[in-house]
């Protein structure tokens, strides 16, 4: 089984590595990070760099596509290279994911079109707009398109994922042996949650540094 993850300048950094890190242990799987050519790729800090094994052109039918998300996905969608790379991946994928506002580049290769999807709460606007309905959940399974909301949600997605392939003993494994038993200090990770002046403050626009996925 082989396992793409696209990388692109701007990437969130978490949003690759949080199911790499799962489904990586996937037995027999093969992990390859791909890029429209190979070499280093900068995160959306700009202080991280992923290294992409091979071109798009190298790896044109893995079994499972993973897209993450970052500040630079608005441009990504509109990179002529990458929507084609997704639609000739899709094609022959068994599972095709994606991770925060990774679901805005899906929807622009036409993927996810009149599809339920997640993605980050602040982005919901702009998937409905590519004809995908937006939706509340942390995880979303339509058919074989599987897709997770903001950034940390990756690591659910990746081991539902686990779940549909290898059997629940197998996700449950990984996630003892990776110790995945979040316990946050604050109750604050949706915006259904999260204290109303913080949640309209980012929903004014004013994201600054801390914007991400």
């Amino acid at each position: 089984m082989q396992i793409a993850v696209l990388l692109y300048e701007g990437f969130t950094t978490l949003d690759a590595v949080g199911p790499y890190e799962l489904l990586a242990r996937l037995p027999g799987a093969e992990t390859v990070f791909v890029a429209k050519e190979p070499g280093p790729v900068r995160n959306d800090q700009g202080s991280l760099a992923l290294v992409a094994d091979g071109s798009l052109a190298e790896v044109p039918r893995p079994d499972i596509v993973l897209v993450p998300g970052g500040p630079e996905t608005r441009r990504a969608m509109h990179d002529p290279e990458i929507r084609e790379w997704l639609r000739t991946a899709d094609a022959t994928s068994t599972w095709t994911t994606s991770v925060c506002t990774g679901a805005l580049l899906l929807g622009a290769a036409g993927l996810l079109a009149g599809r339920r999807a997640a993605t980050h709460w602040l982005a919901h606007d702009e998937l409905r707009e590519l004809g995908v309905e937006p939706a509340g959940e942390r995880v979303v399974f339509d058919g074989k398109y599987v897709t997770a909301a903001g950034v940390s949600s990756g690591i659910d997605m990746a081991l539902h994922l686990l779940g549909r392939i290898a059997g629940d003993d197998a996700a449950m494994t990984v996630q003892l042996l990776t110790e995945y038993d979040p316990q946050p200090p604050y109750d604050a990770g949706s915006p259904l949650k999260a204290p109303a002046h913080l949640v309209e403050r980012w929903r004014g626009g004013r994201t600054g540094d801390l914007a991400r996925g």
